[in-house]
């Protein structure tokens, strides 16, 4: 009778800790932002990071615009390639689970989407073919930019 008791009790707080992760792994650690936007609370270091993926993926872009415009597909590819899915690889876990899912889903996809870039360019793709690739990539930035905002926890 005890030992039943007990396993109930183990298995309630196993629900119990699942369940508040799935809440944390869907809504992340946000808040208001002072301009409407969800603000995700992060340490800095945290920030720093998610900042800085970002700016990497604004020169990859900046990368694959002038390759374009000197109509170098192989410089499109490696551009492209340098912010794919190698490099979504390596982020903290502990990071993962304060990122609402919504942004994790187009900060993935954007990452996604720049290695289809790559292998399309890899595979001879034209240039207007890779520019309208990466404009639809681009439609998922200022769509998280539009609806996020990355805040320092105090």
């Amino acid at each position: 009778m005890k030992s039943n008791k007990l396993a109930l009790t183990a298995l309630l707080l196993w629900v119990v800790t699942v369940a508040v992760f799935a809440w944390f792994f869907v809504r992340g650690n946000t808040t208001t932002g002072s301009d409407g936007r969800t603000a995700v609370v992060l340490q800095a270091a945290e920030r720093d990071l998610v900042l800085s993926e970002m700016r990497g993926l604004l020169v990859a872009v900046q990368g694959i615009l002038e390759a374009a415009n000197q109509d170098d597909v192989p410089r499109i590819a490696k551009a492209a390639r340098s912010v794919g899915m190698a490099g979504a690889a390596d982020l903290n876990p502990a990071l993962m689970t304060k990122l609402p899912v919504e942004f994790k889903q187009l900060g993935m996809g954007l990452h996604h989407d720049m290695d289809a870039i790559a292998q399309a360019a890899e595979g001879g793709a034209a240039v207007p073919e890779l520019l309208k690739m990466t404009s639809a990539t681009m439609a998922k930035c200022v769509a998280c930019h539009s609806a996020w905002q990355i805040k320092a926890a105090n």
